[in-house]
């Protein structure tokens, strides 16, 4: 993958990154932290508990070239993300709920999932309802200089309070671009089974922050919910958006089936909704992002193919007629369901098993180029 021109500021990452072994998380300002966003002890607590190696006591340093050529990488699959082309490949090989429609709401929470080594650097994924925003929130408000390199390095209270207020504000302009002028009131923050994800005390923390800029949240699964009078609503409260963490992307399980009608609809916001998680998330996305050629015949221009097949590991869709090629290289591949995320059902080549490699081959996978991090 491609490397930073400035040698300089790789070395000196490379050298805190190596030679800082200060702890930068203030457990004391942690707890605190907790206490204020969340309102009751017993919820700070479970946030210890349930995530107990969410937050980490070292920082990670990047180089400022590095945090620029993500950028550029970011922007530049925004670009071909809007290329015509591009989006009748992808949508064309998605469901039908996720062609429906244009413009309108974007989505929010993308991750752009880059591994960094040394000068190196790769985009391994894309995702469209990546968790911890505010739990990076509260990180932020619990870091202290570690030592002298790192001063001016933690972020301010003031810096962190305009973070959260763009998390609001990024709600509210999902809910204009859905076509409404009225204010946003209510928001419902869905996931299958709330309470028993391990990311629950980061919807309670979202729950606050809304609750704090005047909107009301509720937490609940894709079950608790029911579609009347041309409305959303939760125990009689009608919903305007529906902060989506579902992994059932196209809404196609039984339990979605009432958000599902909503969003057919248009009687909800949904964000991230079916059509950002086609375009960006699918991961077939990638054998586009890392094939110069073929972003070039869909209509980017050269220095943007360029960059894209430069920083995105060789990714292709998994076929039987390639099973043998793909067994033999597999030490070298890391397996990934086109539909998947996190790391659930993906497979380094290296700690396969024939019988997993069989479901590989009736299942729909990718195989990407290992970049370590």
């Amino acid at each position: 993958m491609s490397s930073s021109p400035d040698c300089s500021l790789l070395r000196a990452s490379d050298a805190l990154n190596q030679g800082c072994f200060c702890l930068s998380l203030d457990n004391d300002a942690l707890s605190r932290a907790l206490e204020s966003q969340l309102g009751q002890p017993g919820l700070a607590e479970m946030v210890r508990q349930r995530c107990p190696h969410v937050f980490a006591a070292r920082a990670v340093f990047v180089a400022a070239p590095q945090l620029q050529a993500m950028v550029d990488v970011v922007r530049a699959v925004e670009s071909v993300v809007q290329l015509p082309a591009y989006r009748e490949l992808v949508l064309g090989a998605a469901p039908a709920i996720a062609r429906g429609g244009n413009g309108g709401p974007l989505g929010v929470f993308y991750g752009y999932d880059f591994h960094v080594s040394r000068g190196h650097l790769g985009l391994i994924e894309v995702n469209t309802n990546a968790g911890g925003a505010m739990l990076n929130a509260l990180l932020a408000r619990a870091q202290r200089a570690c030592c002298e390199a790192t001063r001016g390095m933690v972020p301010t209270e003031a810096s962190v309070g305009i973070f959260e207020r763009s998390i609001v504000e990024m709600f509210r302009n999902e809910w204009r671009l859905g076509g409404n002028t009225g204010p946003l009131t209510s928001i419902a923050i869905v996931d299958e089974a709330p309470e028993a994800q391990y990311l629950y005390p980061e919807f309670l923390l979202f729950q606050q922050l809304f609750a704090r800029h005047g909107l009301r949240a509720v937490i609940a699964g894709p079950q608790a919910f029911e579609w009347r009078a041309g409305r959303l609503r939760h125990d009689g409260l009608a919903i305007d958006l529906v902060y989506n963490r579902l992994t059932d992307f196209y809404l196609d399980q039984p339990a979605s089936a009432v958000l599902r009608e909503a969003y057919l609809q248009q009687g909800v916001v949904l964000s991230p909704h079916p059509r950002a998680h086609a375009l960006y998330a699918d991961k077939r996305n990638l054998a586009v992002y890392c094939d110069a050629a073929q972003l070039r015949a869909l209509g980017a221009p050269t220095a943007t193919a360029q960059l894209l097949a430069g920083h995105v590991p060789h990714t292709e869709l998994v076929k039987p007629a390639d099973a043998q090629r793909l067994w033999d290289a597999r030490r070298g591949l890391f397996f990934k369901p086109v539909a998947g995320f996190g790391s659930r059902a993906a497979y380094r080549g290296d700690k396969l098993t024939r019988r997993v490699w069989q479901d590989i081959l009736a299942g729909e996978y990718v195989a990407q180029a290992i970049i370590a991090p």
